[in-house]
């Protein structure tokens, strides 16, 4: 399949999976460095959303090549955004209720907790 593109199809969609990649590595080693749970939740509701709607993205450019719809990416890109800020939001909030632990930055002159 890669064989038959033309190359500005190859070249836009090779960018589209590294843009993607790049996201979903940030959103990962966001992960791994945040301190906490809040600071965590932002990792892979923002970043890693953009790199998987990257490779989405790349899978409908390269179906759009080939002639096909791609209204499977489309549908599947759709249903990401939509989810993912509301399942963030509903974490936030029953952590908000459990009073999970926060590592907030205190402000210079505060006694620490």
């Amino acid at each position: 399949m890669i064989e038959q593109l033309h190359w500005a199809w190859a070249v836009a969609i090779a960018a589209m999976l590294v843009v993607g990649g790049v996201f979903a590595l940030v959103g990962a080693i966001g992960m791994l460095r945040f301190p906490d749970f809040y600071m965590r939740l932002h990792a892979p509701t923002k970043a890693t959303t953009l790199g998987v709607g990257g490779v989405l993205l790349a899978s409908l450019a390269a179906n759009w090549s080939q002639g096909n719809h791609g209204l499977h990416e489309l549908l599947i890109t759709l249903f990401l955004f939509i989810t993912a800020p509301v399942s963030a939001n509903l974490m936030a909030k029953a952590a908000l209720h459990l009073r999970a632990p926060s590592k907030a930055p205190v402000p210079p002159g505060q006694p620490h907790p």
